[in-house]
């Protein structure tokens, strides 16, 4: 299953001299083709705006690209594979994105964390699931995770969209907000058995801070919730079929798509109304 346009038809090759020489005007020029900038050229596209999207590798997505990097047929992610954040985002469930061939496979054991004796811990979609494999530490984490679980709904447009207006429900975002100060040592502390705080401290792994780093829990509240919530989904075909879709997407709307275009100057750039860069900022600087 995929999506039935190929990269030859999303994508034309064009040079920083053609760039430049084009006399199409647009309202947006996005650089960078991650998820972020694919998200923003559709979110610009669809208010009606004329967009570009400018990508200065051969195949769009960022970190969400598959490659046969092996043997011939043998699709490797090279960089993201399992992605919780695409079930729980609110702006992507607002997206069409299986008319464009996108599909996943969501395991009912979402992550296991191996210990030396054979043993492993396992973070279950199913709350009940992964409170009774816990033993003694079973209660705590249901306590921990399952108001949090349960009050997603309220405060996810909060946590994982632009925070402009006056929350709808301020006890459970304080709340929740007070939780992620915490560092991922201090929540570990809770937990009596090592199985436990290795699953944990896995999870939390994924802030690149250190564990005990103030703020070092939130990550790992936020991919627990978005696992029992929604999974942590494998796209079927690797992490270039979410991109793919989102590129389907943003082309049916009208956007355009240019791939092996970097971008070293603004003077290369066709005439625009604004220009969002999806890079990091050195990158841009």
């Amino acid at each position: 299953m995929g999506l039935s346009v190929n990269k030859d038809t999303i994508c034309t090759l064009v040079g920083k001299e053609t760039l430049r020489s084009q006399a199409m005007k647009y309202d947006a020029i996005v650089v960078g083709s991650g998820p972020n900038g694919l998200s923003a050229a559709i979110t610009l596209q669809r208010e009606g705006l004329r967009v570009l999207l400018l990508e200065a590798k051969q195949t769009i997505g960022g970190g969400m690209r598959t490659a046969e990097l092996t043997q011939p047929g043998f699709l490797h992610d090279v960089c993201s594979a399992v992605h919780p954040m695409a079930a729980a985002s609110p702006f992507f469930r607002t997206l069409p994105l299986h008319e464009f061939g996108l599909q996943y496979i969501i395991p009912e054991v979402l992550a296991a964390h191996p210990f030396d004796d054979g043993t492993a811990a396992a973070l279950h979609r199913s709350i009940a699931e992964t409170t009774a494999s816990l033993g003694v530490d079973g209660p705590a984490y249901r306590r921990l995770f399952e108001p949090l679980v349960d009050a997603w709904p309220l405060i996810e447009g909060h946590i994982l969209g632009p925070m402009l207006k006056w929350p709808k429900n301020p006890l459970e975002l304080s709340g929740f907000g007070l939780k992620l100060l915490q560092s991922g040592k201090q929540v570990a502390s809770r937990f009596q058995t090592k199985q436990l705080r290795g699953l944990w401290s896995g999870i939390v792994a994924h802030s690149m801070i250190p564990l005990d780093a103030l703020t070092s829990s939130a990550i790992g509240f936020v991919l627990t919730i978005a696992g029992h919530r929604g999974g942590w989904p494998i796209p079927v075909g690797g992490s270039q079929r979410i991109a793919d879709a989102l590129a389907g997407y943003f082309q049916a709307l009208g956007g355009t798509i240019h791939t092996d275009s970097p971008v070293t100057a603004l003077s290369q750039l066709p005439e625009s109304k604004a220009v969002l860069f999806d890079t990091s900022p050195k990158q841009l600087l």
